[in-house]
């Protein structure tokens, strides 16, 4: 094997470049990404605050998918915490003095692999409406909060620290003032931190806290040490005391306590502790001493939290993988019961009112019971799942989507679908159970796709008939053990779709899509022990607490690339900092280490070879698991053996988990990091940030080639699909300088969105339903817009507002400029849709703004109703299609884009296609132009009508009038009441319960009805009625122009009698 030691070349990027380049996150805001979900899994919750007074509010804390909250009992759940820094909530609080204040403590307070940080605590006082940040940033992980039971500005933080390195804030932090500042009255060190704080339900002066030594990096765990251990304060937590009294002597792991609400003289604590002295602990004197109940205890790596039944002393509930309980004091445990439930609980609320009821938050969301866990129901509306890959496939017209989940299954799904409902849980399918990982898809063949759990469990599913063949490779007679990643990383070759690699430590390949395989490289890790690894200081025993657990074994192939160009080109990356290249499929490697600027021994997060230049690669490095948050982002243009920076203006504050380039502009790349997705179009010198996520890790990209849709992966909140971004390819300077600029227009499909549950929407089926958004149904336009000007009065307010800033005086406005800003009319934007011959035949209208705006055309014409009655008219016909775009300003107009073309094609998923695309049109024409007629004819009936009885109103109650006219009026309304019949039906058989006769509205609604919603063609019964209507309708006209002909004599004879009637006309006051 060749080693490299490689050059790290940084490029010096000048300030004309960074300018020339950079596209203002304003620019593409409108380009966002729509979510798909799903929620037929949930995520991780880290924590539940039920309102006191009203247990319908509930505030649900996530691992890595923010705060959510409901105000129905989890009818529909809303995210209130999408826009602040941190999106990893380990615990909330309410204040007991005041419901509206409400504290969050971000950074997941467990300990395992797939931790999230945050930025200390935040605040509430309007029961969650906003929030600011009180402070603590430098802690990454909030164990839990404790607010004074009768005044809300004290409060006790227990700052766990961080995990993956040493310092920061940890301790109990302190505050009398509301948060405003904070005072320091534990610590311990900077390797320890306080997991719990607890206060004592009967005296706030006793607090009770849990220290836990704790460190995780890339190849070990330590969950204890010396410096764990519980402490107790009778001084309202200014000073604190050890209280280890009859707890395990020595090295001591996570305590998760509770103080009995019943009797709190009765204090819980759940050990974990080295030598097997784990176990399950009681104080009956606070805390002085603790006896040992059982040997019960739990993981500190993602559980070891316990509580206190509200009415039963002995009662407790212990948060594990399965839900356990004790009705004893903790002498005896038993499983509490999960029969259609998911498991690895983390928090619990029992209703003190009903303590058979009780909510739960877990690894699969949120659940209730009302019967001691005998029956459960999931909340299926908390879109929160944890993806860590993401991968799509070329199936038509809607390709699917497909991830692996923390703890909840590998899963595919519709990235859209028919249905007029968007995207239902039901949509979705389970490919692989367990933790799910890396998917991969088979592009030749979109019913095989790959999935796996952990370490390697790999299977191929088949779509079409849900059969799951496991393929994992196994060592032969006599061969090592493979060492397998938690997500070992997959590919499926570009070249021949039957080929597929997979690694362990060492790289596998398979020719006949996983049946078989072959072994094509040595162990490409560094190969070290982890054993004699420092953590916090020192080498740690084989007793150390937690050891190694819930932690792969070091050195494995973590990232996994294939060249598109050249084959047998492969890059593989470890979990210990190493790039391998092969260019002949495995035959020999080359190993590139000691990259200048990259931290020794960085996990290669993800290697991504270029589709455009064999020579080009990137790779991801992600340093999260050393404490280090900064991006590590590299290229090369000579397969690794040299590397250039491309993180450039990437938040400082923000690791790289992938990247991606597109397939047609080769300098048009994108990541996902910590904090969201990013864009660059010049391959990485300048970077930004998109828009339409909330703040989340996204842990995957993939781009659907077809569609130009990149998908994203979130760790927490599910997949979102930024759709058709190809308008990002040509966003350079040539664009953004003109004045207007229509990107090309994407094919739009045309068919007719089903109603499977009966109605749009979710139907009759209740709020709770959840569904994700198709993207929108037509053909949607790109537009860019230099700049349309600021209104009068956001001049004078941008002005005024730089007066106010800088102390100086701002003047009332005269009544010139006021009636000025009263008189200007918003700016509006009409687009015309033209047909193949030029005909215009739909127009619509929407507001400027500056940068990027999109607008979606239905694939309808302009309704034939009158004008204000909305709606659309007919769809058209697949074929060429043309847009132009019109500015217009105060009454002045400007051609933005004059008739750009397009093409409208059609699914044809139907089972009767039309044989006649263009009869149909004609006849739709036909249709709407004898709906407009008629349409228009109905408001004159009805105006005509309304006339009629003001002229008799008038002839009854004013002097001087011709009485002998109530002959004519009586005339004309009788005629008038046959001409409704006609036009509406028969009222007086109707209303008796009769059969009627169809009329000439109701015929034509018909006809119109039965083509708004097909595109079948057209047929005999069609045409029949549409004749028959259109028959009758002229001889309705010449009967209403007939009375229209009286109602104007009769008005003629009653000039200068009368007062003003309506439609009377300009010259009425000549009366």
């Amino acid at each position: 094997m060749k080693i490299l030691s490689v050059l790290f070349f940084t490029v010096a990027i000048s300030a004309f470049a960074q300018e020339k380049n950079t596209i203002e996150a304003s620019t593409v805001s409108n380009l966002k990404f729509r979510l798909v979900g799903p929620a037929l899994t949930s995520g991780r919750v880290s924590d539940l605050a039920i309102h006191p007074s009203n247990t319908d509010t509930w505030f649900v804390a996530t691992a890595s998918g923010g705060l959510w909250k409901t105000q129905n009992h989890g009818i529909t759940f809303k995210p209130i915490f999408d826009s602040y820094s941190s999106y990893s909530v380990g615990c909330v609080k309410i204040a007991p003095s005041n419901q509206n204040t409400v504290w969050v403590g971000t950074g997941e307070n467990n300990n395992q692999r797939s931790v999230s940080y945050g930025d200390g605590v935040y605040k509430s006082m309007d029961g969650g409406k906003s929030f600011k940040n009180m402070g603590l940033k430098s802690s990454e992980h909030i164990g839990s909060i404790v607010i004074h039971p009768n005044n809300e500005n004290t409060l006790w933080v227990a700052a766990y620290g961080p995990l993956w390195s040493s310092g920061g804030e940890r301790g109990v932090y302190k505050s009398t003032d509301g948060g405003n500042t904070w005072k320091r009255t534990l610590e311990i060190s900077e390797h320890t931190g306080i997991a719990e704080v607890h206060i004592d339900p009967s005296n706030p002066k006793i607090l009770y806290a849990s220290a836990h030594q704790r460190r995780r990096r890339e190849w070990t765990f330590i969950s204890g040490g010396p410096e764990s251990g519980v402490y107790k304060s009778i001084d309202g937590g200014e000073t604190w005391r050890e209280i280890n009294k009859g707890l395990p002597a020595g090295y001591m792991g996570r305590v998760g306590m509770a103080v009995s609400p019943v009797d709190p003289n009765v204090v819980y604590a759940i050990v974990e502790a080295r030598y097997g002295k784990n176990g399950f602990y009681k104080s009956t004197n606070k805390g002085e001493n603790w006896s040992k109940q059982s040997d019960y205890s739990t993981s500190g790596n993602y559980y070891q939290e316990i509580f206190c039944d509200p009415v039963d002393v002995d009662k407790v509930f212990s948060m594990n993988t399965y839900l356990h309980h004790t009705e004893d004091g903790g002498k005896n445990f038993k499983r509490t019961g999960e029969k259609g439930k998911h498991v690895d609980n983390h928090c619990i609320w029992i209703d003190p009112s009903n303590t058979n009821h009780w909510i739960v938050g877990c690894d699969g969301g949120v659940y209730e019971t009302y019967t001691h866990a005998k029956e459960w129901r999931y909340h299926a509306n908390l879109p929160i799942i944890q993806f860590y890959k993401v991968a799509t496939d070329n199936d038509y017209p809607f390709y699917n989507i497909y991830g692996g989940t923390q703890d909840n299954n590998s899963m595919g799904g519709p990235s859209a679908t028919l249905n007029a409902s968007g995207i239902l849980n039901s949509d979705w399918f389970i490919t692989n159970g367990g933790d799910g990982f890396e998917s991969a898809t088979d592009w030749e063949n979109p019913n095989i796709t790959y999935a796996q759990a952990q370490y390697g469990w790999i299977v191929r599913y088949d779509k079409a008939s849900g059969e799951k063949v496991p393929i994992q490779p196994m060592p032969g007679d006599g061969e090592a053990a493979y060492r397998w990643n938690w997500d070992s990383p997959l590919l499926v070759s570009r070249h021949n779709a039957s080929t597929i690699y997979f690694a362990a430590n060492k790289l596998f390949k398979s020719t006949n899509r996983g049946d078989d395989w072959s072994i094509i490289s040595p162990d490409l890790s560094r190969q070290l022990d982890r054993n004699k690894l420092p953590v916090m200081g020192q080498v740690w025993s084989m007793d150390a607490v937690m050891k190694n657990k819930s932690t792969t074994i070091y050195g494995n192939i973590v990232a996994l690339d294939e060249s598109p160009i050249k084959q047998g080109l492969l890059y593989a990356g470890t979990d210990d900092g190493l790039i391998q290249v092969t260019t002949d499929d495995g035959k020999s490697w080359s190993r590139i280490d000691n990259i200048k600027g990259v931290p020794e021994r960085t996990k290669v997060n993800m290697l991504t070879a270029s589709l455009h230049d064999e020579n080009e690669v990137f790779v991801a490095f992600n340093s999260q698991r050393d404490g280090d948050f900064a991006p590590y982002l590299l290229r090369s243009r000579n397969q690794g053996k040299s590397w250039e920076s491309i993180s450039s203006n990437l938040p400082e504050r923000g690791n790289v988990y992938c990247i991606k380039q597109d397939h047609v502009n080769p300098d048009l790349l994108f990541v996902g990091t910590e904090f969201g997705a990013f864009f660059s179009i010049d391959r990485g010198e300048n970077w930004t940030k998109l828009g339409g996520l909330p703040t989340i890790a996204v842990y995957d990209l993939d781009i659907q080639q077809r569609e130009n849709d990149l998908v994203a992966g979130t760790f927490g909140r599910g997949f979102y699909v930024l759709d058709n971004y190809a308008p990002l390819r040509t966003v350079a300077n040539d664009v953004l300088d003109k004045r207007a600029h229509l990107f090309d227009v994407k094919d739009a499909l045309l068919y007719i969105p089903s109603t499977p549950l009966g109605s749009r929407g979710t139907g009759s089926q209740g709020h709770s339903l959840w569904s994700a958004k198709n993207p929108a149904f037509g053909a949607t336009f790109s537009l860019y817009l230099n700049d349309v000007g600021q209104s009068l009065k956001s001049k004078r307010q941008k002005k005024e507002k730089e007066l106010e800033k800088n102390g100086e005086d701002v003047f009332y406005p005269s009544f010139e400029e006021i009636r000025a800003e009263d008189l200007e009319e918003k700016a509006q934007l009409i687009w015309k849709i033209f047909d193949a011959s030029g005909n215009e035949i739909r127009r619509m209208k929407s507001s400027p703004s500056k940068g990027i705006v999109r607008q979606t055309w239905n694939l309808r014409t302009n309704n034939t109703n009158p004008i204000g009655s909305g709606g659309s008219g007919f769809l058209v016909t697949p074929g060429v299609y043309a847009v132009s775009v019109i500015l217009i300003k105060e009454g002045k107009t400007e051609l933005l884009i004059d008739k750009k073309k397009f093409t409208v094609k059609g699914l044809n998923n139907q089972t009767l296609i039309a044989k006649n695309p263009e009869e149909l049109k004609a006849f739709r024409a036909e249709v709407a132009e004898l709906n407009r007629q008629v349409s228009g004819t109905e408001k004159v009936m009805k105006e005509t009508k309304e006339k009629v009885n003001l002229i008799e109103k008038a002839l009854l109650g004013y002097p001087n009038t011709d009485l002998d006219l109530m002959e004519t009026i009586r005339s004309m309304k009788v005629t008038y009441k046959d001409l409704e019949v006609m036009m509406w039906g028969d009222n007086a058989r109707s209303s008796r319960d009769f059969e009627t006769v169809p009329s000439i509205s109701g015929r034509l609604g018909m006809v119109g009805y039965q083509l708004y919603q097909n595109t079948t063609g057209v047929t005999n019964t069609h045409r029949e009625n549409k004749n028959i209507a259109e028959k009758q309708y002229i001889e309705l006209k010449t009967k209403l122009n007939q009375i229209i002909s009286y109602l104007e004599a009769v008005e003629k004879k009653l000039e200068g009698i009368i007062p003003y009637t309506k439609a009377k006309g300009g010259d009425w006051k000549e009366d």
